[in-house]
């Protein structure tokens, strides 16, 4: 039985494969991913949660993106496509990368089963080397359910869960 190697690509092989793509692709420390379309209820959660952060944002000093915008997470090698992102006005990119964001201080994710495991633990842990991250959304698409993680020092995060319909989350 043979086993295939798998191919390390550098971060500039992985961004000029990403640029002539049709599919979205994440990639951790070398090796390449496609990302999965979501649900069309994925979907509408996320536009929903970024209307209303873009909404309530409106005429303060800060940016929301959705899932087409590309993160980098410097310190594990890591680019990706959070659903939902909020940067300060001040947006930084990539050194000599135009569509790349580094300075992210929200980032929300909605749980599909073929994420929720690698959203909570890899991916959070990932999202808490950029300096500037404060706070962490996972919004379940089945249920009403959504963890909040806000950073109040370092290493140090307070948890929230909300699952009642009447129940507003609040910020940090």
């Amino acid at each position: 039985m043979q086993t295939q190697q798998q191919k390390n690509y550098t971060p500039t092989e992985y961004l000029n494969l990403e640029t002539n793509s049709q599919q979205r692709h994440e990639y951790i420390n070398g090796e390449i991913f496609p990302l999965t379309g979501g649900t069309p209820n994925h979907n509408q959660i996320a536009l929903n949660f970024s209307a209303a952060l873009n909404f309530s944002l409106k005429r303060q000093p800060y940016r929301v993106f959705i899932s087409d915008q590309r993160l980098w997470i410097p310190k594990k090698h890591i680019y990706t496509y959070p659903d939902v992102m909020v940067t300060p006005g001040n947006l930084q990119l990539q050194q000599g990368i135009k569509d790349t964001i580094t300075n992210p201080i929200i980032i929300a994710e909605v749980l599909s089963n073929s994420t929720i495991n690698y959203d909570k633990d890899e991916k959070f842990a990932a999202y808490r080397t950029i300096p500037t991250f404060q706070e962490y959304l996972l919004i379940d698409q089945y249920t009403i359910q959504v963890e909040q993680y806000y950073k109040t020092a370092q290493k140090k995060w307070i948890f929230s869960e909300y699952n009642e319909l009447e129940e507003t989350i609040c910020l940090n």
